[in-house]
């Protein structure tokens, strides 16, 4: 039990400071470069024991090819690079409490296309939850739900989020024959290969970043830390105490990149944040219990 939560809260703590990366780097790196640049260096690193495991399962992925193309599209291509491009416009603790919104999708996707029942303590909890992220986008003032102002980088989070809900519906129809390297190495692959025109497109308007000390150290963490070893961590701990309690545990993620945010970048974190955040994290915990 105490492995499995130190397992599940170092992954969390991991995938936090890919938060502090995308904003950091936001005016170091162009954001779909700086995804390139993470896939290229997960890629490589998971060659050695993800190759084996594609060329073994190789006619289970070619006979679910398509699904396996929109899976790595929406988790590798699409997802993470839209959280840097989130990074350009708004603050650490924005991005890691909106990200959180992501099981509200979840449920409301698994009602539609799997006619999941939703209870009156989900309704409640999901209302909660969208309150505190509509108040969290628009700073706490409701006015500007006349005029719509919406920051730019709140916005492309939240469909960040969605995305990544839908993602997550599509990994519970994973075929059950398939490996979990062979589909791990299969999405950062091909995920990798798709991003190659959007960065080309990026490159033709922005510059190349200089590869100094602290690109190059946030490059490397973000290929390997937060994209190889918090996926052992993550897979650990589901392993030991169960999917439920570790996706509980995952809701830690704005305390961490709050913090992070804090004493790395030195940002503010205001009662706004503490009580959106408490929303959101108390919504998510009534509407996944």
């Amino acid at each position: 039990m105490v492995v499995g939560v130190l397992c599940a809260l170092a992954s969390t703590l991991i995938w936090s400071g890919n938060f502090i990366i995308a904003r950091g780097l936001n005016s170091l790196t162009p954001p779909v470069t700086l995804a390139f640049m993470r896939w290229t260096v997960a890629c490589v690193a998971v060659s050695t024991f993800a190759i084996p495991a594609l060329k073994r399962e190789w006619p289970v992925l070619r006979a679910n090819l398509g699904y396996m193309v929109v899976t790595s599209f929406l988790g590798v291509t699409v997802f993470n690079t839209l959280l840097y491009i989130a990074g350009r416009t708004t603050v650490t603790v924005n991005l890691a409490l909106i990200s959180t919104a992501f099981p509200i999708f979840i449920i409301m996707l698994a009602r539609i296309f799997q006619k999941e029942p939703v209870s009156l303590r989900r309704v409640f909890g999901v209302t909660l939850a969208v309150f505190g992220i509509t108040a969290l986008v628009i700073r706490g003032d409701f006015m500007r739900l006349v005029n719509l102002t919406f920051a730019v980088g709140d916005v492309w989070m939240l469909f960040a989020a969605f995305l990544f809900a839908v993602y997550s519906i599509l990994i519970r129809r994973k075929p059950a024959e398939l490996g979990q390297t062979a589909f791990l190495g299969f999405t950062f692959y091909c995920g990798w290969v798709m991003i190659i025109p959007w960065m080309l497109w990026e490159q033709s308007h922005a510059v190349w970043p200089v590869m100094n000390f602290p690109v190059v150290g946030s490059v490397l963490y973000i290929g390997l830390c937060a994209s190889l070893a918090a996926y052992f961590f993550w897979n650990k701990a589901v392993a030991t105490i169960g999917p439920a309690r570790a996706g509980f545990l995952y809701y830690s993620l704005p305390v961490f990149s709050g913090l992070e945010g804090w004493l790395i970048l030195g940002e503010p974190v205001t009662l706004l944040h503490v009580g959106t955040g408490l929303c959101i994290l108390t919504g998510i915990y009534l509407a996944t219990k």
